[in-house]
């Protein structure tokens, strides 16, 4: 099957003038910390994935139905209303790691949490971690 490009890209955007664009201050600082967390965490120079999403990593995937294409490995998103974060593979299940977080919702391959303060940095950690690990284990992650 012929690559399927995803909507979602890489760019060349600079991602501190991104974060710097945010406009509630609170999420700003947020994003900042997050940006430090995920640079600590992967070891990886942040990309920015279309226009608001801040990725670290890349991994190229084949579904079995053929489809292929590149996503971010992990990353965040300061939306308006949270902070999403973008742990995959989504199909994981880290209930024993969620239970100990804090404050947040679920998506399929998405937390998302209303501030940083809501919850506990040192199991965002853990849970960024394991979700790359797990990644890896199934897909090659590429720093970019």
């Amino acid at each position: 099957m012929a690559r399927a490009d995803n909507k979602t890209r890489f760019t060349a955007a600079d991602v501190t003038a991104f974060l710097e664009s945010v406009e509630h201050p609170t999420r700003r600082a947020d994003a900042r910390m997050l940006n430090a967390m995920f640079r600590a965490v992967t070891g990886f120079t942040p990309r920015m994935w279309g226009p608001t999403i801040v990725g670290y990593g890349r991994y190229d995937y084949v579904y079995d139905s053929g489809r292929e294409g590149s996503f971010l490995a992990t990353g965040f998103s300061p939306r308006k209303a949270n902070l999403s974060i973008y742990i995959m593979p989504g199909y994981q299940d880290y209930s024993e790691i969620l239970a100990r977080l804090g404050k947040h919702k679920m998506g399929k391959s998405c937390l998302y949490i209303n501030k940083l303060a809501d919850v506990d940095a040192a199991v965002l950690e853990e849970l960024i971690r394991a979700g790359l690990r797990d990644l890896s284990a199934k897909w090659v992650v590429h720093p970019v």
